[in-house]
């Protein structure tokens, strides 16, 4: 059996407090082990009032504190002059000598996370970019007029928010976030519908091909003759696309949803029968297109009811998109039950989907936050608490 002198450290107050223990998910090992000479890239983010985050190039963990029942020793080979020679034997260290650095009680867990990118609506604030106020300025300071404000860039968003590159840029493609002069725009719902119809349009008009459009004829167009500028309509491209070789090619479903959520918009507080609000998504979306029209493509923005005046009843829906909802898992529930008292586990899931990593962690909140009653129309999803609306 190998033997190991041990010896305190001969900079206890400074080595103490000093060391961490992180362990690491399979995931994480496999990236540091496939390429242990890249340096993988990883950065530890977080405000001092918020819960600190690990970061790869493409994935959130969260950090959690995790307390060990037995305490683990730091130990390393001695260092310094003062550590390699013994002061209680008076020789030099042996190869087998080893230095107590400090006692461990806890280790750092890394738990897979959605990006927390919730900050970014309350950074934009005030920084829309819609029709007739595009040329507006913004400035590197704010100096509290009107129409001069504070820009947020694209690198202080990367440092400021708890995301991965990937995620950061996935996140501000979903909340259709323009990138102009460097600074971080949100562009207007509405402005955001009238450039797709706009697309739309010409696509039937100039005779291109959606799968193999000309981006350069497209964005032409569009500026010549409604004023918008091309590189806002390249950027909506890319968002509802792929441009490759100065060539687009749509995204049809996606592009087919985004119409239809702006005319779903207008009946926030209003229902609108559920066939009337087809037919004004397929006029919206044109002749080319009408036979994309699915309901399914805005599950998680919208709630069905039958009118209770109509005979026979007819199917309402309501704008009610996930988005507008809490990102705290608890406060969403509440939000979710005061809306409505039960849920199929259908219509429930899609409000769920931005707040949770996979299919695991929902069906884990929904054991914690609901309770799953069974009846002859199937399973329903009631609270576990009693809301009072």
């Amino acid at each position: 059996m190998t033997e190991y002198t041990l010896k305190f450290s001969a900079s206890p107050l400074q080595d103490t407090g000093s060391f961490r223990l992180l362990e690491l998910p399979p995931d994480l090992c496999r990236l540091i082990e496939s390429a242990p000479d890249s340096n993988p890239r990883m950065a530890i983010k977080g405000q001092p009032n918020e819960d600190a985050v690990l970061c790869t190039p493409d994935k959130t963990y969260t950090i959690r504190s995790v307390v060990l029942s037995n305490s683990i020793l730091v130990v390393t080979p001695p260092q310094d002059e003062e550590e390699v020679f013994s002061q209680q034997s008076g020789r030099p260290s042996a190869a087998g000598d080893v230095v107590i650095r400090d006692q461990l009680s806890e280790i750092l867990e890394l738990v897979p996370s959605v990006p927390k990118l919730h900050k970014l609506d309350g950074l934009l604030r005030g920084q829309e970019y819609d029709e007739g106020h595009e040329d507006e300025i913004l400035s590197d300071v704010d100096e509290e007029r009107p129409r001069k404000r504070q820009k947020l860039t694209y690198d202080t968003a990367r440092a400021t928010l708890q995301a991965s590159d990937l995620e950061l840029d996935r996140g501000l493609r979903n909340k259709r976030v323009l990138v102009l002069n460097g600074a971080l725009r949100p562009i207007a719902p509405s402005h955001l519908t009238t450039i797709l119809e706009l697309l739309l349009n010409y696509l039937v008009s100039l005779s291109l091909p959606h799968d193999a459009a000309s981006a350069e004829e497209l964005s032409a167009a569009l500026e010549d003759r409604h004023e918008i500028k091309r590189e806002v309509t390249m950027q909506v491209m890319a968002w509802f696309g792929d441009v490759t070789d100065k060539k687009w090619k749509m995204d049809v479903a996606a592009v087919v949803k985004e119409v239809g959520l702006g005319v779903l918009r207008a009946f926030k507080d209003d229902p609108i029968p559920q066939e009337e609000f087809l037919s004004k998504w397929r006029n919206a979306v044109g002749d080319t297109f009408e036979m994309q029209v699915a309901l399914d493509l805005l599950s998680g923005n919208y709630l069905s009811q039958l009118s209770p005046i109509t005979d026979p009843p007819i199917t309402l829906l309501v704008y009610f998109p996930s988005s507008s909802l809490p990102v705290d898992s608890a406060a969403r529930f509440t939000d979710l039950f005061l809306t409505r008292p039960r849920w199929k586990a259908a219509e429930i899931s899609p409000f769920l989907a931005d707040i949770v990593v996979d299919s695991k962690e929902r069906d884990r909140l929904l054991l914690k936050f609901a309770r799953a009653v069974t009846d002859a129309e199937g399973v329903w999803y009631t609270a576990r608490a009693k809301y009072n609306g």
